[in-house]
Order: C-alpha cells, then sequence, then structure tokens
C-alpha cells in the first residue's frame, strides 16, 4: 500500500485544462466530480478546464467541486500526455492520472519520474473483466469507430444506403473495415445503420463472429494461424501470413467504396496493411479513413493529420477524432476515470500494490524512477 497522500479520509483530486493541441475533451465531466465527492474526496477543477467539452464552472461548482489551482491538489487528472505547462506545475507528492503514452513518448515522464511524481498511465489499462468500467481505450475506440463511419459516408461520393427512387434504384455504398476491434466493429455497426453493404476483416479467428453477428460478412485471407496477443490486441504477422493478407486485400479492395482501417499493435508503429497500388486499384471518388494516423497509419498514403489525394481516393488521417464529439467522449472518459480513482484510491490513500494487476498494469513511475516493465 502506498503511504497516505493526506491525514484524513478524503484526497484532493485536480483537473487540469488541457493544453494539448486540438484536444477539446476534460478528463472528469461535473457528474463524475459529484460522484467523487460523494466519495468524501475534494475536487479542485482549474477555471475553464470543461469549457471546449460544453460543461460549465458552474457546473462543476454545482456538483461540490471548487473552481481553483489543481496542482493544490495531490491527484491530478489529464486526458492527454502533459506538456510544458503542467509539467511545471507537478512536483513531488503529486501523482497524475491520464493517456501517458509510455512507449513512444518517455521523455517527459522520466522528468516527471526524477522529481517524485507518480504516474499512472491509462493507456495500459489490462483489457480484464475487472478493469472493464476503466478502460479508456475501449471507450475512446468506440467513440472513433463511430464518428470514423460518419467521416466515409461524408466524404464518398455516393451514397450509403440503397434507395428506390422514381429516378431508379440507387446501390448501396461497399465498406470495409480492417480490424474488428472495438473501433472496428463500431464502425461496422455504424455503417450498416447508414445502409452499407458491409465486410470485416481482422488478423484474428474469433473476430470472424462478432463481425457476422453485427450483420456484416467476412473478408476470408487464408491466415490459419491465431494472431491475438494475451492481452486481447492483435499481433504482428509474420511473413508469410503478411503475404497472404496482401495477397487477398489487393484482389478485392478495389471493389470497395469506402475502407476503415482500424489496425493498431500496441506499443508498436501501425501495420502497413493498404499499400499504393491498392489504393489506386479502388475507383475515384472512393475514401479510406485510416484510424491508425496516429501511429502511422496503416495505408501507405496516409499523412496524418491531413486529408491527402492518391489517384482521386480521398485517404483521411484524423489525429483525434473522440476529440470531435468531446462531450459524449468526456463524459465516457470521466465514468472510466471515475471507477479508476474508486480502485486506486481507499482510505485516504493511494494504492501502488504491486500484487494488484489493474495497479500494475497502469503505473509507470514511483519512487523517483520509471517501473520496470
Amino acid at each position: 500500500m502506498g503511504a497516505p497522500l493526506v491525514q484524513r479520509g478524503a484526497v484532493r483530486i485536480g483537473l487540469f485544462r488541457e493544453t494539448f493541441p486540438g484536444e477539446t475533451r476534460v478528463a472528469l465531466a461535473p457528474d463524475g466530480a459529484a460522484r467523487l465527492r460523494k466519495l468524501g474526496h475534494d475536487v479542485i477543477v482549474e477555471r475553464g478546464a470543461g469549457e471546449r467539452a460544453l460543461f460549465a464552472d458552474e457546473e462543476y461548482a454545482a456538483a461540490g467541486a471548487t473552481i481553483g489551482a489543481p496542482e493544490e491538489a495531490e491527484l491530478l487528472l489529464l486526458v492527454q500526455p502533459p506538456g510544458e505547462a503542467e509539467i511545471a506545475r507537478l512536483r513531488s507528492g503529486h501523482a497524475l492520472v491520464a493517456l501517458l503514452d509510455p512507449v513512444r513518448a518517455p521523455a517527459p515522464l522520466q522528468q516527471l519520474a526524477g522529481r517524485g511524481v507518480v504516474l499512472f498511465a491509462l493507456d495500459l489499462m489490462p483489457r480484464t473483466t475487472r478493469a472493464q468500467s476503466m478502460d479508456v481505450l475501449s471507450s475512446m475506440s468506440t467513440i472513433a469507430g463511430y464518428k470514423a463511419a460518419l467521416l466515409a459516408a461524408n466524404h464518398l461520393g455516393k451514397l450509403f444506403p440503397m434507395l428506390m427512387t422514381a429516378a431508379g434504384t440507387v446501390p448501396p455504398a461497399r465498406v470495409l473495415v480492417i480490424g474488428a476491434g472495438v473501433a472496428g466493429l463500431q464502425a461496422i455497426a455504424t455503417a450498416r445503420r447508414l445502409g452499407a453493404q458491409v465486410e470485416g476483416y481482422d488478423v484474428r479467428p474469433e473476430a470472424k463472429e462478432q463481425v457476422l453477428s453485427l450483420g456484416a460478412t467476412f473478408l476470408e485471407a487464408g491466415i490459419d494461424a491465431a494472431a491475438a496477443a494475451a492481452s486481447g490486441y492483435a499481433r504482428e504477422l509474420g511473413e508469410e501470413a503478411r503475404r497472404r493478407q496482401a495477397d487477398a486485400l489487393r484482389e478485392r479492395i478495389g471493389r470497395f467504396d469506402a475502407v476503415i482501417a482500424t489496425a493498431l499493435v500496441p506499443g508498436r508503429p501501425a501495420p502497413r496493411i493498404v499499400t499504393i497500388d491498392m489504393v489506386r486499384s479502388m475507383r475515384p471518388g472512393s475514401v479510406i479513413v485510416d484510424l491508425a494516423a496516429p501511429a502511422g497509419g496503416n495505408c501507405e498514403g496516409t499523412r496524418p493529420g491531413e486529408t491527402a489525394l492518391e489517384g482521386g481516393v480521398s485517404i483521411l488521417g484524423p489525429m483525434n477524432l473522440p476529440a470531435l464529439l468531446p462531450g459524449p467522449a468526456s463524459r465516457m472518459f470521466s465514468r472510466n476515470v471515475t471507477a479508476f480513482l474508486e480502485h486506486i484510491l481507499r482510505d485516504g490513500k493511494l494504492v501502488t500494490d504491486s500484487d494488484d494487476e489493474i495497479v500494475r498494469g497502469t503505473l509507470v513511475a514511483q519512487g523517483g524512477r520509471m517501473v520496470e516493465r
């Protein structure tokens, strides 16, 4: 068990206003603040913290929070990794809970660890039944998958649903979703609701049943070996499996009007699945939405944060789709964070017990150093 943060049965929790470029979400919604107050904790919210998510300071105050300087609290909350503004305000005795991206951006975390800041990375939450209510990545992937289908429909040069009109029948759009994780399955479900004909593809054999359960068909690539890691995420394919995957997609991708790519391998660059030759086989006016753009992209032509044009095919590389729906995204994020705080704050103490799989999975700095993994 960790040492007490305060001498009473409550912990002061501070909410930073996000300074990360383009971030509109906030880590704690007013109803989350109310929940923490009900549990006996004090909540200090930086002025304007929820403004871009359409949460007014008055809503936080009504929930029992204090509008003030969050660094006066012992435990701080952010959505994105801390920037220079937040790093300057963090010191020994603070604990920070956020999406920290410790694999790709370790330097700021090492700096904070050296200062004695305790760091919890929500993006390292184990994918277990116990941690399901705390799984921020799944919540945000749900929103990203939904929004990706809408972006595809908005940019596509044809209608998603089949329409029978006096002017004749309009055939439905054909959509391929690569990756049947949380984001991919939500993209499939949303594209189906919009009336498209949808196929899903994933390297994991068990994903086929999930794709079919949503009313989509499954694109077979002839990959026999299981490709799921113990974490529940896909792992990288071997050379032979990659060749079979490429052959299957090269042969079939040209028949699709829209491709939504969601494949990620934790801690590694996104696997390159869609080559430029595949893109060029698609009809002009088609669209690719690459949710893996922040990790480099699943498509060879993806430009992270931009929309590229290749042979008349639009390739979208969105960097933060949940930020396009800041209200619902913040509420979901907040519920996950609140569940996590309920788990790690007990009797006025911060739990850093390495025997707890949730704590062990998310704790990245303690005692003045980074935690070895």
